[in-house]
């Protein structure tokens, strides 16, 4: 039984590091400690529990991890420090040996974290730590967050059954499952309820959804599109082998989702994504992009590199490089390979020099460049329409269209979280987003 009165008058710091996915499941456990009357900080003000919600997808991630957790002790002497996430979940040994962190919660503890905050608070004194990390994930826990921004982050799937051979996600968040479509449009109907407009659909691997409920991604995203109030859907990162052609053709006559489309590819080389344990071919990729720009010209393509692997060949890096320069896409973000222990990658021969590692990516990252500014530029005068987010203070307005061109203009607060018909001006100063011509009316 926990005594509910040690959490009076207690105040949180929250601290995401990550995916959208982490975001969302930061929001709930906000609402979790809201629930027992622990307020979010204010700036300035210190902290009684800090939540260090963890990322675990590379080398660097786990590195970023520890340095913010012992930035953030240094910064909240006495706060009880609350480490989860895929970090925590993958290396919980790691974390417990960094000073002042007092609770390492794996996947399936972090919603019970009241649970265990009342444990702690009996123990703190004591410099107890508790670990708690299931091997076994099983249990789908819906969240939806709203950053700072206007749009919110509905997660809809969780974990992944592709071990890939790169990749540590399965380990760290378990089996694919999800809620129910009727839970879904239930979040998406409070989010229009409580005025947002914009939602994305995240997941680990969304076009798997349905496996737990026998349902499927297409009926989720048609009955999404009927909730009344929300403007505008984004889908987030969907595996090119579970991006339909009817997914795709709905989005094109869809009344709320946008025609942007977030595709993972890792690698333009064959051999490589065989390596990879990928689940397509280039083939399959390339006609995915042809159907969509075929159906839905203006569409804004994002596409998921890794360079580096192991196995990566010059002679096949230059083949995965001549792949995607032709590819018809609007932007990459591109990452470079780190070894992940307990992956199948770590038996594959050839490795690849890090200064060899970075070169790739320079040259990846430039054809990016490329063909972003080309992307925008095919906008210029033409009419999108524009969500206007919250600015920061003393900065100017910006916005997206639904093909997702960031749009800046001079503040107005009347347009913040509101849809316009916008004709498309040049670039801004810095060259990374367009400006507003005009209003249209």
């Amino acid at each position: 039984m926990i005594d509910h009165t040690i959490f009076e008058n207690k105040t949180a710091a929250y601290y995401t590091l990550g995916c959208k996915l982490n975001f969302a499941e930061t929001s709930t456990i906000g609402k979790i400690l809201e629930g027992q009357g622990i307020r979010k900080v204010r700036n300035g003000e210190k902290a009684d529990i800090c939540v260090i919600n963890t990322c675990s997808v590379t080398e660097l991630a786990d590195k970023k991890c520890r340095q913010a957790i012992r930035r953030i002790t240094r910064q909240n002497p006495g706060a009880f420090i609350v480490v989860t996430g895929c970090y925590a979940q993958l290396k919980p040994e790691e974390i417990a040996h960094i000073p002042d962190v007092d609770l390492v919660l794996g996947a399936e503890q972090k919603l019970n974290i009241l649970d265990y905050l009342g444990d702690l608070h009996k123990q703190k004194n004591n410099g107890a730590i508790f670990t708690s990390q299931s091997k076994d994930i099983r249990t789908f826990s819906p969240s939806c967050s709203r950053g700072d921004r206007t749009r919110y982050f509905l997660k809809v799937q969780d974990g992944c059954d592709y071990y890939c051979t790169y990749c540590t996600i399965p380990f760290a968040r378990g089996k694919s499952r999800n809620g129910s479509i009727a839970e879904m449009v239930k979040q998406a109907e409070e989010v229009a309820v409580s005025g947002g407009k914009e939602i994305v659909l995240t997941g680990v691997n969304i076009g798997d959804f349905g496996k737990s409920t026998g349902e499927s991604f297409f009926d989720l995203v048609k009955a999404l599109d009927h909730v009344e109030g929300i403007e505008r859907y984004r889908i987030s990162s969907i595996e090119p082998n579970l991006l339909t052609d009817e997914i795709i053709d709905y989005v094109a006559t869809s009344r709320r989702f946008a025609p942007h489309f977030h595709i993972p590819l890792q690698s333009g080389s064959d051999e490589i994504l065989r390596l990879m344990h990928r689940r397509y071919d280039t083939a399959l990729f390339a006609s995915k992009i042809k159907k969509i720009k075929t159906v839905i010209p203006d569409a804004f393509i994002g596409v998921d590199l890794i360079v580096g692997v192991r196995g990566e060949t010059d002679q096949l890096f230059e083949e995965a490089f001549r792949f995607v320069s032709g590819l018809d896409i609007s932007q990459l973000h591109v990452f470079t390979y780190s070894e992940r222990p307990n992956t199948q990658a770590l038996k594959i021969n050839h490795i690849v020099d890090p200064r060899e590692k970075h070169e790739r990516c320079r040259k990846m990252l430039e054809i990016s460049e490329k063909k972003i500014r080309k992307f925008y530029e095919s906008q210029i005068g033409q009419i999108r329409p524009v969500l206007f987010e919250h600015p920061q203070k003393g900065s100017p307005m910006h916005g997206f269209t639904d093909n997702y061109i960031r749009i800046e203009k001079p503040y107005e607060k009347e347009l913040v979280n509101t849809t316009c018909q916008i004709l498309l001006g040049n670039f801004n100063e810095t060259g990374d987003a367009l400006t507003v011509k005009q209003i249209i009316e």
